[in-house]
């Protein structure tokens, strides 16, 4: 009993230093990006207000750790800030839904909103995404982890489900980098599940050098 009570201290000692470690290592890595790359941040900037008005960021609420919302940023990459019809669950109310959110369904989109000539550029180096260093050093987010959820979808998540939400969301994560998205929800969670139970060192330079190696590929 005593070196079952050993070995399990041990491990939330590690668990909690990886965290700490983690956390630093956002904020140290963010905020040098977030000054290297401050002539980029001020010429998009610059850019999306000159070519396609304001506003230059898109605000969208999301979910991050422990089921709390924040405000996500990115540059705005769309006619106007991209709308979501939020209908979740669809109408009628699905008998599936009632045991959280299904492992297949599509998100109907504004199809007035289409995406600027700005916008697809940004889209198609991923530059949309700079913003989103602020939601990292301001703590809503880690540079790896699930991607934000959208707080319809969370709140039908079950109990098995919102086990994704121990852990801050990522720029990038375990489920992106093997091309996952809503539309496949529950495959969706099954790689998010395992990236919160096996969470490591490891695996988040594992999931950092697929990240930068698919960005490389697409260009």
């Amino acid at each position: 009993m005593l070196e079952t009570a050993k070995t399990r201290s041990n491990y939330f000692i590690h668990i909690n230093l990886y965290y700490f470690i983690k956390r630093l290592l956002d904020v140290v890595i963010s905020v040098v990006l977030v000054v290297v790359l401050s002539p980029l941040f001020l010429f998009v900037s610059y850019y999306i207000g000159k070519k396609e008005g304001k506003p230059i960021f898109n605000r969208e609420l999301r979910v991050g750790k422990n089921n709390r919302t924040f405000m996500m940023l990115s540059f705005r990459t769309m006619t106007s800030a991209s709308r979501v019809i939020r209908q979740f669950p669809p109408v009628p109310f699905p008998s599936s839904w009632e045991r959280g959110v299904p492992d297949f369904f599509k998100i109907t989109r504004d199809e007035h909103v289409t995406f600027t000539e700005t916008g697809l550029w940004l889209k198609k180096y991923h530059l949309d995404k700079l913003p989103q260093l602020l939601n990292v050093i301001k703590g809503d987010m880690s540079l790896v982890g699930p991607s934000p959820e959208v707080p319809e979808i969370a709140e039908y998540y079950n109990k098995r489900q919102l086990n994704r939400l121990k852990v801050r969301p990522g720029l990038t994560g375990y489920a992106q980098i093997k091309g996952i998205d809503n539309e496949r929800h529950g495959q969706k969670i099954i790689y998010d599940l395992y990236y919160t139970q096996n969470c490591s060192y490891k695996l988040d330079l594992k999931i950092v050098f697929r990240t930068i190696l698919q960005l490389y590929q697409k260009k």
